[in-house]
């Protein structure tokens, strides 16, 4: 097996910067977070999944958030991907931290996959069952 390292952020380090959710009815989701959280929810087509797409602090210009520390996430069908929340972290090189993944004692679930204007994308369950998500943004 490939022998690879966490050397591709500068302190190490890969941050948790997005979250998903199951949802069994995405209008009352909407409603709920909307109403209880004051956040922007964007409901997706079926291209994308139908995701509900989350928005839980204000952005600037460049859709970064104004709020340090702040991620956004989404509410994907229930059943369909799932039934358990999940974390999504970055990293930089998807290929790489899938070897790492691996070598640490995780699956990888599925084959990679493009987000347009988001970035390369797989799933992956950690050594407790957990699935978590990876991506390697794109180029801003």
């Amino acid at each position: 097996m490939e022998k690879a390292t966490n050397k591709s952020v500068s302190n190490g380090m890969n941050p948790v910067v997005h979250f998903e959710m199951p949802a069994e009815d995405k209008q009352r989701t909407k409603k709920f977070y909307e109403t209880a959280f004051g956040w922007e929810l964007k409901q997706l087509g079926p291209e994308m999944g139908d995701y509900l797409l989350a928005t839980t602090s204000p952005l600037d210009e460049n859709k970064m958030h104004k709020n340090k520390g702040a991620i956004n996430g989404g509410f994907f069908q229930k059943g369909e991907y799932g039934t358990m929340p999940h974390l999504v972290i970055s990293v930089a090189d998807l290929a790489k931290h899938m070897v790492i993944v691996k070598n640490a004692g995780g699956e990888i679930q599925g084959e990679p996959m493009d987000i347009p204007g988001v970035g390369k994308f797989v799933m992956f369950k950690d050594t407790e069952g957990n699935r978590v998500g990876m991506l390697q943004p794109s180029q801003m």
